[in-house]
């Protein structure tokens, strides 16, 4: 077996200095270039590769074009293939009866024995791709559009083709097992549960008691609702959210009393009658039960402040901020910036900062307004330019001297002002509330709560500590925790739940790895 590997070791460096010509003068003329062997080669091994024979922007996907019904065919060069064609004919009805499609690409011209093309075809609706090893006429099904608009999309604009350095494949054949977790069915909730159990240690045990009857007069201003949606779009969200974080919730509300005592909830992601995500303060007994009707089976859990941080809980303050808040859009700006405070230490294999800018990328071009506000105005904040779309910003921190995964570091400002408003998540919308009303205290000025996951924030060691100040309706005779899970029918897990206390520059620099998402003291 050790001879085995030594040989395979030494056949493949031996690839490499051909390939590469080290110390032979010209290199020999092979039936392959060594980047031909990057997609079966580790992508420890294929990545800085790729980084020695490329610049940044050379990894990035190239679009080849839109493949629309109406448009005829596009023709093109590939990175192996060098005469390619392809079209798109729309097929009927599908297993939901709108329909779906045939890509039809013939490829031809190889210019080696072993080369491929790796392809992503992406639409708003879907990314989906397939990879070629052989000149022949190809087939890609669709078998359904995840919904009538996606074919409206199609008609008009076409599905985006793009060409991706072939080194991604081994990341893409990684990320197959998360394709069902979108699926808002018994077996996508499985999925979720499975996908966590494996990936971050969930146990996800059984409640005997699954949904609890709260009484208003013990809920009060500032207390933490934690959320955990495992089915459906938004379940298939937060299970790559939690896995990318280190989070065991997905989604977080909070609490506040009017002066007359009645009970509502603030919440960044609330969805009005456009069907937009904007800020939101409702009635309790409303959200109660819009959560209850949730297709996506929320777990949900009540966290209470501890009496001496709901001592200093300005409640006037809470408000004023919620009313300034309130019909602002979710923070999608610095959404993803949350997460991302290292180079290399918060992307779970097969994730890198290789793979963000081949999303953006794609994204860039299939939805620009979307790109603009996911990620473009939060970049340009970082560099201090304004209006550069993603391939200026590439080209400004080439100028610059950084790379790009060091400007995803660059930690996020609470006082950025974008062009709809100063952007604030689920989280980072309560934090803000607490930072309003004096729950950090002297240090709330050295604190940047856009910074914090969710996981950052029920960490915080503001929350109750002792169970016998819980109310008694609190868990209902389930295993007993600091918190009060009141919805959902497995049981809520918040590792170090109420652990750190609140520290200067807190979350600014800190890594997430799973599965044990440990970080160092005060990072």
């Amino acid at each position: 077996m050790h001879l085995t590997l030594k040989l395979s070791s030494l056949t493949l460096l031996w690839i490499l200095l051909i390939g590469l010509g080290l110390g032979f003068g010209d290199a020999l003329k092979m039936p392959f270039r060594v980047k031909d062997v990057l997609p079966v080669l580790p992508r420890e091994v294929s990545w800085p590769v790729l980084n020695t024979l490329h610049s940044p922007v050379d990894l990035l996907p190239t679009y080849i074009g839109s493949l629309a019904p109406n448009n005829g065919s596009i023709s093109w060069k590939g990175a192996c293939f060098f005469q390619n064609e392809a079209r798109v004919e729309f097929t009927g009805p599908g297993d939901r009866g709108i329909g779906g499609a045939t890509i039809h690409l013939s490829t031809g011209a190889a210019h080696s024995w072993t080369c491929m093309d790796l392809y992503v075809f992406a639409t708003p609706y879907r990314i989906t791709w397939d990879y070629y090893f052989s000149a022949h006429d190809h087939t890609f099904k669709i078998e359904s559009w995840e919904e009538p608009a996606e074919m409206e999309y199609v008609k008009q604009h076409g599905i985006s083709v793009f060409l991706m350095p072939s080194g991604m494949l081994g990341t893409l054949l990684s990320l197959v097992d998360v394709l069902p977790l979108f699926s808002n069915t018994a077996w996508g909730q499985n999925s979720n549960l499975a996908f966590l159990k494996k990936r971050m240690g969930a146990t996800f045990e059984k409640r005997p008691h699954p949904r609890t009857t709260i009484n208003p007069d013990d809920v009060h201003s500032g207390d933490f609702l934690a959320l955990s949606k495992i089915r459906g779009r938004w379940g298939g969200f937060e299970t790559l959210e939690k896995w990318v974080t280190g989070a065991f919730a997905g989604h977080t509300a909070v609490c506040l009393k009017d002066e007359l005592g009645n009970l509502w909830v603030g919440e960044s992601g609330h969805e009005n009658e456009k069907g937009e995500e904007i800020i939101a303060v409702i009635p309790w007994d409303e959200w109660w039960e819009l959560t209850l009707k949730d297709d996506s089976n929320p777990q949900v859990a009540l966290l209470p402040l501890h009496p001496e941080v709901r001592a200093r809980f300005n409640n006037t303050a809470a408000w004023e901020y919620a009313r300034k808040m309130s019909g602002k859009p979710y923070g999608y700006h610095n959404m993803i910036f949350s997460w991302i405070d290292t180079v290399a230490d918060n992307y779970p294999p097969p994730l890198d900062a290789h793979l963000v800018i081949s999303v953006m990328s794609m994204w860039t071009r299939v939805q620009p307004a979307y790109a603009a506000n996911m990620w473009n105005e939060a970049l340009n904040k970082r560099l201090g330019t304004e209006d550069l779309d993603l391939y200026g910003i590439l080209a400004e921190t080439e100028r610059r001297g950084i790379t790009f995964d060091q400007l995803l570091t660059i930690p996020e400002q609470d006082e950025w002002v974008y062009s709809d408003g100063k952007s604030t998540t689920c989280v980072a919308f309560i934090l803000a509330m607490y930072k309003e009303a004096g729950v950090f205290g002297p240090i709330s000025n050295s604190i940047q709560v856009t910074e914090f996951t969710i996981k950052d924030a029920y960490t915080l060691k503001i929350f109750e500590d002792n169970q016998t100040r819980l109310p008694s309706w609190c868990n209902s005779g389930d295993n007993k925790v600091s918190f009060c899970q009141i919805l959902g029918e497995y049981q809520m897990e918040l590792p170090q739940y109420n652990t750190l206390e609140p520290y200067a520059n807190m979350n600014e620099n800190c890594p997430s790895l799973p599965p044990n998402y440990e970080r160092p003291v005060r990072c």
